[in-house]
Order: C-alpha cells, then sequence, then structure tokens
C-alpha cells in the first residue's frame, strides 16, 4: 500500500486541533453563557441615542456605490506590493504588463471621477 506523502500533510494535525478547539470554545460559550433578554438588550442601538427611523430602513446606493469603489482600488493596489518586491528580478515585458495595469487603473480611477461617483451630496 502506498502511503501519500506532502508537506503540507504535517498541517493535518494542528488543522485539526484548531477546528476541534474551536468547535469546544463555541459549544461552551453557548452553553454557559447566561442568557438574560431583556428590553434594552433589545432595542436598536444608534450612537448612544434613541433611533430616529425605522432601522430596517434601506441605505443611500451612494454608500454602497462608494465603499465597492473603495475596495475595488484598495485591492488593485494590494497587487503592487508582490511586483515591487520582484521588480530587481522582472524583465522588461513584465515592468511594461505591470505599467499597462497602472494605466488601466488609473483610467478607472479618472472615468469614476468623471462619472461624478466620487462626488459627496
Amino acid at each position: 500500500m502506498m502511503i501519500l506523502y506532502s508537506p503540507y500533510l504535517l498541517l493535518l494535525p494542528f488543522a485539526i486541533y484548531a477546528f476541534c478547539l474551536t468547535a469546544v470554545i463555541f459549544f461552551a460559550s453557548y452553553v454557559l453563557v447566561p442568557r438574560r433578554e431583556d428590553k434594552e438588550k433589545l432595542t436598536p442601538y444608534e450612537c448612544g441615542f434613541e433611533p430616529f427611523e425605522d432601522t430596517r430602513s434601506t441605505f443611500d446606493v451612494k454608500f454602497y456605490l462608494v465603499a465597492i469603489l473603495f475596495i475595488i482600488f484598495d485591492l488593485e493596489i494590494v497587487y503592487l506590493f508582490p511586483w515591487s518586491i520582484s521588480l530587481v528580478s522582472m524583465n522588461l515585458f513584465g515592468y511594461f504588463v505591470v505599467v499597462g495595469f497602472l494605466v488601466l487603473l488609473t483610467i478607472g480611477f479618472f472615468y469614476e471621477w468623471a462619472l461624478g461617483a466620487l462626488d459627496w451630496q
């Protein structure tokens, strides 16, 4: 019988231990913590004072748009860190691929700016 060996197989006991420990802590907190629900705990909380309107009201789409744009541009900037580390060993093609990526990122930024998606009104 052939035993499959991988260097990652050594991580399996740690993964099993982490999963079991997480499950034990989760269920222990669920069982041991007393539940005392009262009216104050169940009320919606908004910055220390009573909410102005129903808490289930819809948000303006502008909030979502700004959040999505932030995540998109933030994640694209994160791609530049590995590139900056490997810049010394990169050939000319790799350099121009990243320059093209930055040009597309800049065009997208100016496009969103021209549409007014970044203006807060």
